[in-house]
């Protein structure tokens, strides 16, 4: 069964966020499957919530490609590392396009059941991509003009 479930995460990756088929969600999700990303809006639940997810970011980054570095199956539990790039080119929640390209990473844990994704918690560099927006200032930088006198 792991092998299986580390197969549906590939395909979530590949599938519906590189190549945008959304209509994949509802194969890949259960109708009550509940996504937590303190750093992402909140869309509900079920296939149309992940829909709404990939569309934001695909929309913001046309070119985006997730990567996974790492997938790790335990019982009914896939933990993917994974790194992410792409170009801003779309409206991200407000944040007009800047062109810039950013690369991230994150990780994702997934609970299946009957071979569909039915939780999902994801955690990655979300003050990483402010950054590299512009929207927030890097720290570093940020420091070193405070301490110019």
């Amino acid at each position: 069964m792991s092998e299986g479930n580390k197969f549906v995460i590939r395909r979530s990756f590949e599938e519906l966020w590189n190549k945008g088929n959304l209509s994949l969600a509802d194969e890949l999700y259960t109708p009550n499957y509940e996504h937590h990303d303190a750093s992402s809006p909140d869309f509900g639940r079920g296939p149309e919530s992940e829909k709404k997810r990939a569309a934001l970011y695909r929309t913001a980054f046309p070119d985006l490609q997730l990567t996974i570095e790492d997938i790790i199956a335990e019982g009914q539990t896939v933990v993917a590392r994974w790194s992410c790039r792409g170009t801003h080119k779309g409206d991200l929640s407000g944040i007009a396009p800047t062109g810039k390209q950013v690369t991230i990473s994150g990780v994702s844990i997934a609970r299946f059941t009957n071979g569909k994704m039915v939780e999902g918690w994801v955690n990655w560099d979300a003050l990483g991509l402010m950054q590299q927006l512009g929207v927030v200032p890097e720290l570093a930088r940020t420091k070193a003009a405070a301490a110019k006198p």
